[in-house]
């Protein structure tokens, strides 16, 4: 064991001030910072660690970090005051060319002043020494790495940091194994380790089974934050976004995959009924669910003029699922993926799908992502995802979302027995809840793109069905 991964000693205490200018430029331009349109106006530390001293000829400082921003309304209440970041923030005299673009800058006082410092994770040094702490399973301060015992970590993987990620990133080591490293910390159980270990209990093949962890013990062993999960990698895999434009740009049938993704989705359900016993949710439950899809309708349509004609449709999707509980119908309620995309699953060179990122929707509360909710949401997710392909084609395929959507649930009843499609009502609302999630994300982010989801709600505020 290095000395590196031994020392626990904590940083000084002007560092953070040190860093605040630089922060406050560096930080927002980040893809994962969840603050866009916001001023930072100050900083906190939460955590500090040094897994490298920053004295060294290269140092590696572990911080958690509150940024402070202007309060946002929300429903007559104030949000929280900050959210906190995950930086590990690497220090050299000066950086190498190849490191150039991982310069956050230079210090002029404090502990750090006349060092360079730089975004750690594009610096192969500092991803072995993460990988070398999870390997011994050590503990530095507050944080504590933790794996599996039964699975081997070697050592001479090559480390190199990928770059396609938003919210979260992500390290690959020798193609063996992927280490993801959330950003935005929340306090809880995070499901990105919690349901890929309890399907791994499962025995389910669908989902990579987590090799090691990182966590921060902030308030005492038994209020751990989760930091960063180490899984295998998929080599040569590839995501299902990515697979699907490439069969698109074919002009090749997709179908089969479809398929197998629907039974690869069924079978991951399966699993985690087994592993999180379903609940039943009754007329009191689905009002509930339906007053919040009714709010974020409402909401959507203040913010997206282009919406308002078609709310009244729109809302019927709702009004029908309540009715239907009203009338004594009851749904199975379950642990699900919470975010599912094509995006979020991987086929591997043999065929096989996966499904990654068990996070879900990181805007929500952790407490909401881990709630049981209906299978149909995820269903409903991939099946907006096959849209939004077909949509990013051009030439347009004509049908060629229709077949998809039908073999995805015709694959996912294969292996449950039941075809989503014979839940109509259920499915059409959840549809139309993402259309309206998609609807304003795309109005803020990509207005070029706004036109997807509104032809699926054009489909959706006009058919009783999906």
């Amino acid at each position: 064991m290095s000395e590196a991964v031994t020392r626990a000693a904590r940083t000084s205490p002007g560092l953070l001030a040190s860093l605040d200018p630089l922060l406050r430029e560096w930080l927002p331009r980040q893809r994962w910072f969840a603050g866009k349109g916001r001023p930072v106006t100050g900083f906190s530390l939460v955590a500090a660690t040094e897994l490298l001293p920053p004295t060294a000829k290269l140092g590696l400082l572990h911080l958690l970090v509150r940024a402070h921003q202007p309060a946002v309304p929300t429903h007559g209440a104030m949000t929280h005051p900050g959210d906190c970041y995950q930086l590990l923030i690497g220090v050299r005299e000066a950086l190498p060319p190849r490191l150039a673009p991982a310069l956050i800058g230079h210090p002029d006082d404090g502990p750090l002043a006349g060092r360079t410092v730089y975004e750690a994770l594009h610096d192969p040094r500092p991803a072995e020494v993460l990988l070398e702490a999870l390997r011994a399973r050590a503990r530095i301060g507050e944080l504590r790495f933790e794996r599996d015992a039964r699975q081997e970590i070697r050592d001479g993987l090559i480390p190199r940091m990928m770059t396609a990620e938003q919210s979260n990133s992500s390290i690959v080591y020798g193609d063996t194994f992927i280490l993801k490293l959330l950003r935005r910390i929340v306090p809880g159980v995070n499901p990105d380790l919690e349901l890929p270990l309890l399907l791994a209990r499962e025995d389910c093949p669908r989902v990579p089974a987590p090799t090691a962890w990182l966590l921060a013990d902030l308030d005492g062993p038994d209020d751990s934050y989760v930091l960063g999960v180490l899984q295998p990698f998929v080599k040569g895999a590839a995501d299902g976004w990515e697979l699907a434009l490439r069969e698109l740009a074919k002009g090749e049938d997709f179908s089969t995959q479809a398929r197998a993704l629907g039974r690869a989705t069924a079978e991951v359900h399966t699993a985690l009924a087994r592993a999180t016993p379903p609940v039943t949710l009754g007329h009191a439950q689905v009002r509930l669910l339906v007053d919040g899809m009714t709010r974020r309708l409402e909401a959507a349509a203040q913010a997206v003029p282009a919406l308002r004609a078609y709310a009244p449709g729109l809302r019927s999707a709702f009004e029908a699922l309540d009715e239907l509980a009203a009338e004594g119908r009851t749904w199975n309620a379950q642990r699900i993926h919470g975010d599912l995309h094509l995006g979020q699953c991987l086929r591997s060179p043999s065929g096989i799908w996966s499904l990654i990122d068990f996070e879900g929707e990181p805007s929500k509360p952790l407490a909401e992502r881990r709630l049981p909710q209906p299978v149909a949401r995820d269903v409903a997710g991939m099946l907006r995802s096959f849209d939004y392909a077909a949509h990013s084609h051009e030439p347009r395929v004509p049908g060629w979302a229709d077949t998809c959507r039908a073999a995805y649930c015709s694959g996912y009843a294969e292996i449950s027995g039941r075809d989503p499609r014979t839940d109509p009502v259920l499915l059409r609302a959840y549809e139309t809840d993402k259309a309206v999630y998609e609807v304003v994300y795309e109005a803020r982010h990509r207005p070029e793109w706004l036109p997807v989801p509104m032809a699926a709600v054009r489909r959706l505020s006009a058919d009783a069905t999906p």
